[in-house]
């Protein structure tokens, strides 16, 4: 049976709507995950069961409400459900009943060495990259309504806050371990549902590209899409932190809490991204070697990051480079020039560099290599909604979502992505990591 939603789940959505998200840092993520027992994942899930409906409701009512068209698209109509029908599973979760006693001791902050109680995680900084309001979609309905509630200029009700670990000196009542499971099922199948937005964002975008005629977006859809997947990325982030923290207790890796790796060896990892783009270029094109990739990193250099983040920008970015390298040459070349990785540590940052010797691209077109769906309508691949479940193993080709997803990656902590073109000779990346790890998420 289908799935509908009711114009009852409709006013909900609109309702949560009209709350702003509350930003959350990578290192606070970190802290708050340390060692987490029952009582303090149960204090996420009731962090989770706030944030994520007001995160998801704002998607939805922006998906009814695009411009030229565009909501009209049956896969953008589709991925509208999917957020409405998380929303509902979220919000009608039953919450157990739980003793006063048992509440009381939920507020309690644990203590740490030296009897002090760690009442609240370290504060999230504004993100440097972000400008303030870049990615905002959020209009409160009422202002004035959002200020009686409270929720204005910080003063956020007490539950909604990211929290730091809960006092944990005894055992916590089975109903809170119980639906701490629930809670983490509800959120995987929530996350499996999201798997193939991406593409089949993409594939409404197609849609509509094709019912207009256009070759190009404009800069409206250009932003929503921007917003669209800066948010989809929070969402999946502050989830499958969760889902990790559940299931962590099975199986322990100190260097990792949750997602969020505290010591990333960035050349492992940069290794690793090289290799697989060189095996999808030799299977694109048929090589029996892909153009070389150099490799310049000091071994021992490792940062909190989250590794799924990292291997897949620099997959991406290392991906073009091979393609432009390989389009330039020509597949016949017996030996094709060298791409360079340089990976730089400073205090604040972490940067790699990715040069190649691809031809470069003409400063004209520098912007249009971060729009969506840079490609003519008739070289565009028809996507095939199953071809790519995870979003991350795109095809050589591709569909142009590979470098403005990647800077929306790094933008999300407080890093950037930056390209700098010799026409006629090559293209340097410049990927920045921030590696104080405590800005916030750019909101929605």
């Amino acid at each position: 049976m289908s799935w509908k939603k009711s114009e009852k789940l409709m006013d909900t959505i609109r309702h949560y709507a009209s709350f702003p998200a509350t930003g959350v840092s990578l290192r606070q993520m970190v802290q708050f995950g340390e060692k987490p027992s029952s009582g303090t994942l149960f204090r996420a899930s009731q962090f989770l069961a706030e944030e994520l409906p007001i995160r998801l409701a704002h998607r939805v009512q922006e998906l009814e409400t695009l411009p030229d068209g565009l909501s009209e698209m049956p896969s953008v109509k589709k991925v509208a459900d999917w957020y409405a029908q998380s929303f509902e599973e979220i919000t009608t979760l039953p919450r157990p009943s739980l003793s006063s006693q048992v509440r009381e001791r939920l507020m309690k902050p644990a203590k740490i060495a030296g009897g002090k109680s760690q009442a609240w995680l370290s504060e999230a900084t504004p993100n440097p990259s972000i400008e303030e309001g870049q990615y905002n979609s959020w209009t409160p309905v009422s202002q004035q309504g959002a200020i009686n509630n409270g929720w204005a200029k910080g003063k956020f009700p007490a539950t909604r806050r990211y929290f730091a670990m809960v006092d944990d000196t005894g055992d916590w009542p089975p109903e809170l371990q119980l639906y701490n499971q629930k809670f983490a099922q509800t959120l995987h199948r929530i996350k499996r549902r999201h798997d193939s937005v991406v593409t089949t964002m993409a594939q409404g975008i197609l849609e509509w590209k094709r019912k207009r005629q256009r070759m190009q977006i404009d800069n409206n859809i250009q932003s929503f899409l921007d917003r669209f997947y800066m948010s989809r990325i929070g969402i999946r982030m502050l989830i499958g932190q969760h889902i990790a923290l559940t299931d962590q207790n099975n199986y322990r890796d100190p260097s990792y809490v949750g997602i969020i790796c505290t010591k990333t060896f960035v050349k492992d990892l940069a290794q690793e991204a090289i290799e697989n783009a060189r095996f999808v270029c030799e299977d694109h094109y048929g090589l029996f070697e892909a153009p070389k990739i150099q490799l310049v990193c000091n071994p021992n250099l490792n940062f909190m990051y989250v590794p799924g983040h990292l291997s897949h920008m620099l997959f991406e970015t290392l991906k073009n480079s091979l393609r432009a390298v390989v389009e330039t040459h020509g597949q016949d070349k017996q030996e094709f020039p060298v791409t360079k990785v340089i990976v730089a540590e400073g205090k604040e940052d972490i940067t790699i560099k990715v040069s190649d010797e691809g031809g470069g691209i003409p400063r004209s077109s520098i912007p249009l290599v971060w729009t969506y769906m840079y490609t003519t309508v008739d070289r565009t691949p028809n996507l095939d909604p199953d071809f790519d479940k995870s979003d991350f193993k795109a095809p050589m080709a591709g569909f142009g979502y590979g470098l403005p997803i990647s800077r929306l990656y790094a933008r999300y902590f407080g890093g950037d992505l930056k390209l700098i073109s010799m026409e006629g000779y090559g293209t340097d990346v410049y990927l920045h990591l921030n590696r104080l790890s405590s800005s916030s998420e750019p909101l929605q």
